[in-house]
């Protein structure tokens, strides 16, 4: 469809995002793919943010007070209100398990899919005992695995904050996705930490848009700015999480990429502690979720009864 295929919109559209500075960047690299594909002035889409209890609540881990709903669940009342027409997340803080009434319309081309180390040039580089903070149960397993006497300190906040909080002193170190790193414009700060060390979150890097199911109009609008190759990789990824029954206690890992015409996706699940490490790998075709459920089935199989108690949930 050409831009003068494009019928004109009777308003501007609102897109729904949280307000921290990341979410910000994201929703307006929306806005502006969404401007260019279907050739819309600056005036076609309204930022409208909405704050959550993610954002509110700063001192407990996700997992003590309800998980990743806690970033989604005002914004999917906007949509279902009809505050917004679509809403615009971080594809690894929406949780597996979605209403029946949204949909993933559309995912950007997934940036840099790495953590990255705030504090040292590398993880064998930390003094001993040295202080890490996090709040990811999938972070502190892989730490605590590679180096046993790490003291895991729990670090919430935007980037700024667990950033200002290691320069405080509060920790010697931190882990921060390098894609927000560099979408906020701070490529310079920390040290890449490779995949073969450290697995990153599934959907790491992604940003996801979500609509109404019913909204066809929102829907193909969304679809135009769909990077298939990062859908395709997410959506394996998120089979695997709803295979693991993983929630946000649950450490685990896991990347798919493009192989020729497949997918390679590798995961690993975690003890809390580290001590226990399930690893393994499966090629599978495009939206062949089921084999990467057949993959969470194996690493469970695999796994202590103490390891698999942190899934299945």
């Amino acid at each position: 469809m050409t831009h003068a295929d494009n019928p004109p919109l009777s308003r501007p559209l609102r897109l729904g995002t949280r307000g921290s500075p990341l979410a910000l960047v994201q929703a307006h690299m929306v806005a502006a793919a969404l401007r260019t594909t279907h050739g819309w002035d600056e005036g076609a889409i309204d930022i409208v943010t909405v704050r959550t209890d993610g954002d509110r609540i700063q001192d407990r881990p996700l997992a003590e007070i309800g998980g990743k709903a806690l970033w989604t669940k005002e914004l999917d009342r906007a949509l279902g209100e009809g505050v917004i027409d679509f809403s615009v997340h971080s594809m690894k803080d929406v949780e597996t398990i979605r209403p029946e009434d949204i949909v993933i319309a559309a995912m950007l081309p997934r940036a840099d899919v790495q953590d990255r180390l705030i504090g040292a040039h590398s993880i064998d580089a930390l003094p001993q005992g040295a202080k890490v903070g996090t709040s990811s149960p999938r972070r502190t397993a892989q730490l605590l695995r590679l180096r046993p006497d790490l003291s895991i300190v729990l670090f919430r906040g935007n980037v700024a904050t667990r950033l200002r909080k290691v320069e405080a002193g509060e920790a010697h170190a931190t882990l921060l996705a390098a894609a927000g790193l560099i979408r906020l414009g701070q490529d310079d700060v920390g040290h890449d930490i490779p995949v073969d060390t450290i697995l990153p979150a599934p959907a790491q890097g992604a940003v996801g848009i979500e609509a109404l199911a019913s909204n066809s109009h929102v829907r193909g609008l969304l679809a135009a700015i769909d990077h298939v190759d990062t859908s395709d990789c997410v959506r394996a990824e998120r089979a695997l999480l709803l295979g693991l029954g993983a929630g946000c206690h649950s450490p685990m890992a896991a990347l798919a990429r493009i192989e020729g015409d497949k997918i390679l996706l590798k995961a690993e699940i975690l003890t809390l502690d580290g001590r226990e490490h399930v690893s393994g790998e499966v090629r599978l075709a495009r939206g062949d979720e089921k084999s990467a459920a057949t993959l969470a089935d194996t690493l469970l199989e695999r796994a202590s009864p103490e390891l698999r108690a942190l899934f299945t949930v």
